[in-house]
């Protein structure tokens, strides 16, 4: 006698139907019971915090400083740019390789936010994503007026957007002192005047009010159009020559301010962009400390301290 169910019965349906509820089940199960990733900083290392070093010295600290790629600058801050020209790109991306190093960004306060486009095509070459150079416009306006200077910057910027858009890039604008794109307001009203995904703000702290609530509270407005985080911190400046252990203050656990609500506002925020452990030198161009050990010891206490905050925050 053939007992085998007819695969067209309404019995060999219903059992398939239900074989399928089952397996969703189980598969819903072990998503529900699947945490999510814990939020985690993204470090990259910034070039020029080792001066004019040369690239083959700095290029085996990346890994050591806990990143995975590098920022690089030109000069006045480094020459790592000029440097990467020098020995060619095949050569550079030979030397990354070498590490388990790649290019995450190039910063360019030398050429501004309208002179990029040639550099978008070496960021692209190289597996970089992202552009960093200041604002550009008039100076020292507020109200109205600062509102109508930073809606011209962003309609201006626009062609050099979709340039970066082509490239699959991103440009960062950073709040740089005394620029047109500084303030708070002014960093709020510039993303919602730029609208594209392809242009953020490169946020850095150190030129901002050092009061942690209303810091935090701007990373929370800038939600995903906050593009680049530098972990620095005004100190005692950067301008003036001051003994060594003054000047570090700008670094994130010597200086007064408190990272932790700005760390819990990335958290909340998703923020999913590179962190950049920073500080300048005086004068520009020197590395943070003499010796390139020592620099990357320095980071890596930076980071120490960013990572304790961020284990104490909610």
């Amino acid at each position: 006698m053939n007992t085998e169910v007819d695969p067209t019965s309404p019995r060999r349906q219903a059992l398939k139907v239900l074989a399928g509820a089952a397996a969703m089940l189980a598969f819903g199960t072990r998503r529900a019971h699947t945490s999510p990733a814990p939020f985690r900083l993204r470090h990259i290392l910034g070039s020029c915090m080792y001066g004019t070093t040369k690239l083959a010295e700095i290029v085996p600290e990346v890994r050591k400083s806990g990143a995975t790629h590098i920022d690089i600058w030109p000069r006045v801050h480094g020459d790592q740019r000029e440097q990467m020209e020098a020995m060619g790109h095949e050569r550079f991306a030979e030397l990354l390789s070498e590490h388990g190093v790649k290019l995450g960004m190039l910063t360019h306060y030398d050429l501004g936010p309208f002179r990029l486009q040639k550099e978008m095509a070496v960021a692209k070459k190289l597996g970089g994503t992202l552009l960093i150079a200041g604002s550009a416009g008039p100076k020292n306006l507020a109200g109205k007026k600062l509102k109508e200077a930073v809606r011209s910057f962003a309609e201006r910027l626009q062609p050099h957007v979709a340039a970066a858009a082509k490239h699959e890039l991103t440009i960062g604008i950073e709040n740089h002192g005394g620029a047109l794109i500084n303030s708070p307001d002014s960093l709020r009203w510039f993303v919602d005047m730029a609208k594209s995904k392809h242009v953020g703000i490169a946020m850095a702290p150190y030129h901002l009010p050092q009061d942690e609530q209303l810091l935090a509270k701007l990373i929370d407005d800038l939600g995903p159009r906050l593009v680049h985080f530098y972990a620095w911190q005004k100190g005692m400046g950067c301008h003036k020559k001051l003994p060594k252990e003054q000047e570090l203050l700008q670094m994130p656990g010597r200086g007064k301010l408190d990272f932790r609500p700005l760390l819990s506002a990335l958290k909340r925020s998703g923020y999913a962009g590179w962190t950049e452990i920073f500080m300048h030198p005086v004068p520009r161009g020197i590395p943070i400390l003499e010796k390139t050990a020592k620099t990357t010891d320095e980071i890596n206490r930076a980071r120490r301290y960013l990572e304790k905050c961020l284990a104490e925050t909610s």
